[in-house]
């Protein structure tokens, strides 16, 4: 019985926690989605942090994300992680204070030839 108050204790913590991010991942038919360069800011596109970090360039200008981060996409160490390649997303968003918001965020096949 004590376990099972504690899974469910458990359950309940993690879809709580669930709603603290925001959704990225369902497009506003109503605005323009671009395809965009995304990896690591400090890796791959030179920026300046602490840590490894999402990035997106948009007109050759890198950008933090926030709304997702660089856990969401899989190891941002693995051969085609983040960090040691430069990846396509379709994303939706705007530019604030100097870091990209994104509402919307999908990650593009590396092996598929892409729509723009």
């Amino acid at each position: 019985m004590k376990a099972l108050l504690v899974a469910v204790f458990l359950f309940l913590v993690s879809l709580v926690q669930g709603q603290d991010s925001i959704k990225t991942n369902v497009p506003d038919r109503s605005k323009k989605t671009r395809i965009v360069e995304v990896a690591c800011g400090e890796c791959q596109f030179g920026m300046d942090g602490k840590s490894c970090d999402l990035a997106v360039k948009i007109k050759d200008k890198p950008y933090f994300v926030d709304g997702t981060s660089i856990d969401d996409h899989g190891d941002a160490h693995a051969k085609d992680g983040f960090c040691n390649s430069v990846r396509k997303a379709a994303v939706q968003g705007a530019i604030v204070n100097g870091r990209f918001q994104a509402t919307y965020f999908r990650l593009l096949d590396n092996n598929k030839k892409q729509k723009k």
